[in-house]
């Protein structure tokens, strides 16, 4: 009974992932793919149908090969369909054999890198691996010299070490509004239409992500194994600035390694559709009426997570947004748009939203 309540398989299903989708489209991806010229990954996909790893592995490179063809818009969408298919072959294999951590990161790439067809199949792969690996490990593989301390404990910075190093009369103009209680029809007619800015105090007071995501152990044991992307370098205009994939667990490491004054260079997860990824932390958040207060569809979910000193630079989105903090502190400088060209915005169409002015820079001079 024990096994059945945690939703462990058992029988011939034991060592199985189910993918219906793949199971049912797998001769039109194949189809489609063959009109694209990918004959050898369609000979390699068939026989890692049939079990074959390495043929899998080789399928899973030449799907890779074509991501990494040229810009990422011009990635055809059947290829990251066929990056999916493979990185399924690859973990289905893993898990038949009892690998669950290297199950889990070929789902992961298969989320973030693939398309959008199979992706409930790879949805139905993660729950089902992670549920076995639970039973498994349980709470002693995330536990260690990190058991019981916080993500963040107040004290990294103290409001005085945040001056130091922002421009002067930081922190001292009042311009942005305070609100708590504020209405939809209040934030909708008095910040939302005229463009105002406005900090909402008491608008995520309710969201259990508010006390378990400054729990190390928390974060770990739902996410720990998971592989995410992410930024390591001081930012993106930076030279030396890279990409990295790596688990959850060694991305919480590495920033709870960092403090204000480090010189290591700086890991960050940044605009990442993170609970698109790992369900466990959607269930954390709220999204608030807010987001929907002006009418159309909500614009993507994303997550940042940063060890103390990460900075973005200035920039602006093409959309709204609503900033909730939900551990730590943010400082946000904002300008209005009638100065945009006096930000010097880069010429370039892919930084075009980007200022060539470095704030960093200024503050060095101004200090």
């Amino acid at each position: 009974m024990a096994a059945a309540t945690t939703g462990a398989a058992s029988g011939e299903d034991s060592d199985i992932l189910e993918t219906p989708i793949l199971d049912a489209e797998r001769p039109n991806l194949l189809q489609k793919i063959s009109e694209e010229g990918g004959y050898a990954y369609v000979r390699m996909a068939s026989l890692a149908a049939l079990g074959d790893f390495r043929a899998a592995e080789a399928a899973r490179e030449m799907a890779w090969e074509q991501l990494h063809s040229g810009p990422w818009h011009a990635v055809l969408p059947i290829w990251r369909d066929a990056y999916s298919m493979a990185c399924l072959h690859v973990a289905r294999l893993h898990y038949k054999d009892g690998e669950f951590k290297e199950a889990l990161r070929a789902l992961d790439m298969g989320l973030i890198m693939g398309g959008t067809v199979l992706r409930k199949d790879l949805d139905s792969a993660v729950e089902k691996v992670s549920t076995n690996a639970s039973a498994i490990w349980g709470l002693s593989e995330y536990e260690g010299s990190v058991k019981g301390r916080p993500l963040w404990n107040g004290e990294d910075c103290s409001e005085a070490e945040f001056l130091r190093v922002l421009p002067i009369r930081s922190l001292s103009c009042k311009v942005v509004e305070r609100r708590s209680g504020l209405s939809l029809e209040g934030f909708l007619c008095d910040y939302f239409l005229p463009g105002y800015p406005v900090i909402i105090a008491d608008g995520m007071a309710h969201w259990p992500a508010r006390s378990k995501w400054n729990d190390l152990n928390y974060l770990k044991k739902v996410a720990g194994c998971r592989t995410v992307p992410v930024e390591v370098g001081r930012n993106y205009l930076s030279a030396g600035w890279k990409q990295e994939l790596m688990s959850f667990s060694e991305f919480l490491n590495r920033i709870q390694s960092n403090n204000c004054m480090s010189l290591e260079p700086t890991t960050y997860l940044a605009q990442h559709p993170l609970f698109d990824q790992i369900h466990e932390l959607r269930k954390d958040i709220v999204i608030p009426d807010y987001c929907f207060a002006g009418g159309g569809d909500l614009r993507p979910l994303n997550a940042w997570f940063g060890p103390a000193g990460t900075v973005t630079p200035l920039h602006h989105d093409p959309h709204h947004n609503l900033l909730a903090q939900v551990v730590g502190k943010k400082y946000v400088r904002l300008y209005p748009a009638s100065v945009s060209e006096n930000l010097y915005p880069y010429t370039e169409t892919m930084l075009s939203n980007s200022s060539q002015f470095s704030l960093r820079l200024t503050w060095t001079a101004w200090t």
